[in-house]
């Protein structure tokens, strides 16, 4: 199994809408969407889901009124500023403290040093993940809270359970919509991966985080192909941009111009490849190529039918 991850510096240049097409193009893959803090391949995929489940990725403390004896020693040590005198009385005392759910970061050390026992130290629900089956195979996703973090270990529990799948069926490649930035949830969603597809667009904070993904992909000696989406926007930028890439020592993958269809494609729920054979998705059919023949240089077992590109 191959597994190519899709990345990009920052939100918005287009990653999603081209990993889309890229499952459309491959017929035959297991898809994992770690973009846990903003998932929406879903969105376009209409997947079929047939397994939901909790995640926990951490602990919360929560008091318990009835025991607390409003000595203050909790309040006293919380390095996060997370407990408050005004929880409700318990018959004893008029007030108790209690403990703010999202300001608390889960370290546990007040439910250590409670002398009464009176703070509960339990596993926190962050979110649930998902297997479901789409119009192009299996697919492993997820959704994190609102204000929830442990989203690298989330991401880390996606793949590992697509690259399960991807066993268990017999798939040969495994396509992952990755985190934007640089931040724990992307290093979560590369670590050990096989080839990294950067999508970049013309502007100067593209230019900007290109360079950012691009040394992080380095450390980790992952091969990298470069990607520039809506590059007629700034075309200047754009021939910049490349100039960056061959610099940074990445490969190119190609081109994508800007197409008011790959909206009109999002509102049909469809990958813009299935909307329509031209334009963008003409460019993004390039790309495909490109990136096919380059997992086939990393000795890709993927067999013909995974990488034939149909058209629309």
């Amino acid at each position: 199994m191959k597994e190519m991850v899709i990345i990009s510096g920052k939100g918005g240049t287009g990653k999603t809408s081209i990993v889309a097409s890229f499952a459309a193009l491959a017929k035959n893959s297991v898809l994992a969407d770690c973009d846990v803090d903003a998932a929406d391949l879903h969105l376009i995929l209409e997947p079929d889901i047939y397994w939901k489940e909790k995640f926990s990725g951490g602990s919360r403390a929560r008091i318990l009124p009835g025991h607390c004896t409003a000595c203050g020693k909790c309040e006293e040590i919380c390095r996060f500023d997370a407990i408050y005198f005004d929880g409700p009385g318990n018959g004893v005392q008029e007030k108790t403290f209690r403990i703010d759910p999202i300001t608390c970061e889960g370290c546990g050390v007040c439910a250590w040093f409670c002398a009464e026992k009176a703070i509960e130290f339990a596993p926190a629900v962050n979110g649930e993940w998902y297997k479901s089956e789409t119009r192009f195979g299996p697919m492993v996703h997820a959704r994190l809270g609102a204000g929830e973090e442990n989203s690298g270990k989330l991401v880390t529990l996606v793949r590992k359970e697509a690259g399960k799948i991807a066993e268990e069926k017999n798939i040969d490649l495994l396509i992952v919509d990755g985190s934007p930035g640089i931040g724990c949830p992307v290093i979560a969603s590369i670590t050990g991966a096989d080839m990294v597809v950067i999508v970049t667009e013309p502007t100067l904070s593209g230019l900007h985080d290109l360079k950012r993904v691009a040394k992080l992909t380095r450390q980790f000696d992952i091969p990298t192909l470069a990607c520039i989406n809506k590059w007629d926007l700034n075309p200047e930028l754009a021939s910049a941009i490349e100039s960056e890439a061959r610099q940074q020592e990445l490969g190119y993958a190609g081109r994508v111009r800007y197409d008011k269809a790959a909206t009109l494609s999002q509102i049909e729920k469809k990958s813009i490849v299935e909307y329509q054979s031209g334009g963008a998705a003409e460019d993004i059919q390039a790309v495909w190529s490109k990136v096919r023949l380059e997992l086939e240089k990393l000795g890709a077992s993927v067999s013909n039918s995974v990488f034939s590109i149909g058209k629309s």
